[in-house]
C-alpha cells in the first residue's frame, strides 16, 4: 500500500471547519490534512472570493472543498483555489441535504457518474494540483457494491486518483443530514473492497471513527483515514497523530495549555484586523470548547468560554483563565 500524504485528515464540516477552526487544529497537529467547509461554485463565481477563500498560512496542508455540478464553473472555482494556494480541490459528492440537492450537487451526483467525470476532467484541465472526490457508498437503500464500484471506475477514467469514501449510504428523502450521519449503517468492508479492486487509487475511509486504535485498524486496509465529528468535539485526539501515524518523532510535545497560549496571538491579530464589529471572540473560541473533553473541570472551562459577558469584552486571555478552571479542579 502506497504512502498517503492524506494519511490522516479532518473532514470538511459545514459551520465547523472554518479558517479559525483549522488554525486551532493546526496547533495540535502539523501533518494532518485539513479541509475547508464546502464552498459552492456560485459563491466563488458570483460572490466575495476573498471572504470564502482567505486562510492563514499556518493551515497548510489545506484543501478546498467545492460544491457544484457545472464543469465550467467548477473549473473556474478550482483555478481560484489553486491561485489562493490550496493544495487540493475536493468535489463534494456526499452531502445529502435537501438544500444541496436543489442545487443538483452533493450526494445526488452519484446518480450521474459521467457528469462527475466531466466535472473532474474540467477541473484537472484547469489546475495542476490534486483533484479528489468525497462520496458515499450508495444512494437511498441501494446497497449493491457494483453501484459505488462503477461510480469510482468511471471517475477514475477521468484522471481522479483519490477517493474519500464515507462508508454509509446517503438517504436523499426522509432523513436529515444529521440522521444521514447516524442511521444508515456503516459498512467499512465496502471501502476495503474498493481498495482491493482499485489498488492504484488512493482510498481514504470516513465515517464514525472515534479512536486512534480504530484509525490503526483501518490503515491496515486503506491509504488514509478522515475523522469528522470526533476531531471537532474531542480535538485532543489529534495530539499524538504526528508521532504515531506520521513517524515524526521531532514533533513538539505540547500540552493543552500550550495550544491555548499559541492561539492568543492569532486571536489578537484577527481582532485587530477585523475589529469587534467584523469579528467576535466567540467565533474563534467556539471551536475550542472540546479541547478539555474528559478532564476534571472541563465543564467549568466550557462555561467560561461560553460566558457572553466575558466574550463581549473581547480579551483572548480568557483562554488561559478558562484553563485555570481545570487547574483548580485538579
Amino acid at each position: 500500500m502506497k504512502h498517503s500524504k492524506r494519511k490522516l485528515s479532518v473532514a470538511p464540516m459545514m459551520d465547523w471547519t472554518d479558517r479559525h477552526c483549522r488554525v486551532f487544529h493546526r496547533h495540535i497537529t502539523r501533518h494532518t490534512w485539513l479541509y475547508t467547509e464546502m464552498v459552492t461554485t456560485g459563491a466563488l463565481v458570483h460572490g466575495d472570493v476573498e471572504r470564502h477563500l482567505r486562510y492563514d498560512d499556518i493551515e497548510h496542508p489545506v484543501a478546498l472543498q467545492l460544491g457544484g455540478s457545472d464543469p465550467a464553473d467548477l473549473a473556474k472555482s478550482a483555478k481560484l483555489g489553486e491561485q489562493w494556494g490550496y493544495e487540493e480541490i475536493n468535489l463534494n459528492c456526499g452531502c445529502p441535504s435537501e438544500r444541496v440537492q436543489k442545487g443538483a450537487f452533493g450526494a445526488c451526483l452519484m446518480h450521474e457518474p459521467q457528469l462527475v467525470a466531466d466535472c473532474v476532467k474540467a477541473m484537472r484541465d484547469a489546475v495542476s494540483i490534486d483533484v479528489t472526490v468525497k462520496h458515499r457508498i450508495g444512494i437511498d437503500y441501494n446497497e449493491e457494491y457494483g453501484f459505488v464500484r462503477d461510480f469510482i471506475g468511471t471517475i477514475a477514467e477521468a484522471g481522479c486518483e483519490t477517493f474519500i469514501v464515507h462508508a454509509r449510504n446517503a438517504v436523499l428523502k426522509g432523513l436529515s443530514p444529521k440522521e444521514n450521519r447516524e442511521i444508515p449503517p456503516l459498512r467499512y468492508a465496502v471501502a476495503y473492497q474498493l481498495k482491493r479492486d482499485f489498488p492504484d487509487l488512493e482510498i481514504i475511509i470516513n465515517g464514525g471513527i472515534k479512536t486512534n486504535d480504530e484509525i490503526e485498524q483501518h490503515l491496515a486496509h486503506v491509504d488514509g483515514v478522515m475523522i469528522g465529528r470526533e476531531a471537532y468535539h474531542n480535538p485532543w485526539l489529534m495530539a499524538d497523530w504526528d508521532r504515531r501515524f506520521y513517524g515524526d518523532q521531532d514533533a513538539p510535545v505540547k500540552t493543552r495549555e500550550d495550544v491555548l497560549a499559541a492561539m492568543i496571538p492569532y486571536i489578537r491579530a484577527q481582532l485587530e484586523r477585523y475589529g469587534p464589529l467584523g469579528l467576535r471572540l466567540n467565533s474563534i473560541t467556539r471551536h475550542m470548547l472540546g479541547l478539555m473533553a474528559g478532564l476534571p473541570g472541563a465543564r467549568g472551562y466550557r462555561q467560561l468560554l461560553s460566558d457572553s459577558r466575558k466574550l463581549a469584552a473581547g480579551d483572548p486571555e480568557l483562554l488561559l483563565e478558562a484553563a485555570g478552571r481545570l487547574r483548580q479542579a485538579a
